[in-house]
């Protein structure tokens, strides 16, 4: 069975309580669902992780580089700052979806730029946590085009 690793990152643990005009009302463990029923059809599973230390997030990108098809990750804030994230997906060799829930170019100007955008297969935000939805089909039509369109 395939396997797509779902990563989020600081402060991501308490989506639903957080600022839920900005984020939502939807949990990690919502998101993690929606995209579980995304990928079910494809016969893929999720690899939910969610970390607020970057190290923790370095960590389980190297130890899921060879056992995923692909990957769905919202950095947080440290889309900003994580360099240590961006060099740890830099090789990781699947294709990956960067995803925030709110529309960072809406929002502070220190939040307009992304030091892992570059690297990212596509990227998706502002569009709440349909957004990790729309990731996950995106992945399934990169790894598996023949079966992204029979769904």
């Amino acid at each position: 069975m395939s396997t797509v690793l779902l990563l989020n990152g600081p402060n991501l643990g308490i989506l639903g309580d957080r600022e839920p005009e900005i984020y939502g009302h939807h949990t990690v463990d919502d998101i993690a669902r929606s995209v579980a029923d995304e990928v079910a059809g494809a016969g893929w599973q999720v690899v939910p992780v969610q970390d607020d230390c970057e190290g923790g997030l370095v960590r389980t990108v190297h130890a899921h580089r060879r056992s995923t098809v692909g990957a769905i990750v919202n950095p947080g804030a440290l889309m900003m700052a994580g360099w240590s994230l961006r060099d740890a997906l830099a090789a990781y060799p699947a294709p990956w979806i960067e995803v925030h829930l709110s529309n960072v170019w809406a929002r502070e100007r220190f939040r307009h730029e992304s030091v892992l955008a570059p690297l990212a297969s596509g990227v998706v935000v502002g569009l709440g946590a349909f957004g990790y939805r729309l990731a996950a089909r995106a992945l399934l039509e990169l790894c598996h085009p023949d079966h992204a369109r029979r769904s």
